[in-house]
């Protein structure tokens, strides 16, 4: 039973960590200008951090 949940808590880890990691570069990818472009790269920006701390309080409870 404690395989399946270290199973579980390392594919959530891994999976917030990709959806931080992809949203930083949505982030710088942006095909926008303006005030629209600045909204949009905070949102990732804020997305993506969001999804790194996720990942690092999953691998920290992982330890």
């Amino acid at each position: 039973m404690n395989g399946i949940l270290s199973g579980l808590l390392f594919g959530a880890t891994l999976l917030a960590l990709v959806l931080g990691l992809t949203c930083i570069v949505m982030a710088f990818l942006t095909g926008k200008t303006g005030a629209e472009a600045m909204r949009e790269r905070i949102e990732y920006g804020f997305m993506g951090v969001s999804g790194l701390v996720v990942s690092s309080l999953l691998a920290c409870a992982a330890a």
